[in-house]
């Protein structure tokens, strides 16, 4: 198998520009002498799923669904969340099953949610509330309020206010801009393969402070 062919060590983006990558791994059954001579990926895989690759950008990337949290403590038995969710890719993309998990304190109750896009839900095995949204497509903002009710008194600080958690998927499109060229399998014992590549972007480790 044939995988890429780059114009410059580590790089192929989109529109023929560079990509500039640092800490590049290859699996094993990459030959590396000529990825060197050739800047051409050539493996034999081995059985079952594996990575082939794996890079870091050395460019800085701006989040691709931006989520801000304003909480108000409007009394000691009753709090509010603003919460505004941005998408910054292009339009063209769309982020589908995007779930925004904002953290509450442990007893808070009485949930009362309005959104303007999407469902909402509380979680109380996780002390948040997750709010869903199934397709975001690119340049688009919404809004969601959530009100609870704090049956016990508490300090001024609402529990150190964890991290939020962001979750979602994007097809068709790679945050670096690298992409796979050319593709060619060589099956000597005959049998057909359709060789084809699908492009996914996941959220991985994603999280963001509340204000």
């Amino acid at each position: 198998m044939i995988l890429s062919e780059f114009e410059r060590p580590f790089l192929g983006g989109r529109n023929g520009k560079g990509v500039e990558l640092e800490d590049v791994k290859f699996h094993q059954c990459v030959r590396l002498s000529r990825f060197e001579a050739e800047r051409t990926i050539s493996f034999i895989p081995p059985d079952g799923e594996f990575e082939l690759m794996s890079y870091r950008l050395t460019t800085q990337v701006k989040p691709l669904i931006w989520v801000e949290a304003m909480v108000e403590k409007h009394t000691h038995s009753r709090v509010e969340y603003m919460v505004k969710a941005k998408s910054q890719f292009k339009r063209q993309s769309i982020a589908n099953h995007v779930e925004v998990i904002i953290p509450v304190p442990s007893d808070a109750d009485s949930p009362k949610f309005k959104s303007s896009v999407g469902s909402v839900k509380y979680v109380p095995e996780l002390n948040a509330f997750v709010w869903t949204i199934r397709s975001f497509p690119g340049g688009r903002e919404y809004l969601m309020r959530a009100h609870f009710s704090l049956p016990s008194i508490m300090s001024e600080e609402i529990e150190g206010k964890p991290p939020i958690q962001v979750k979602f998927e994007i097809p068709y499109y790679t945050t670096s801009g690298l992409q796979v060229r050319y593709l060619k399998i060589i099956e000597k014992s005959g049998y057909q393969a359709m060789p084809w590549v699908r492009y996914v972007t996941q959220n991985g480790d994603y999280q963001l402070r509340m204000t």
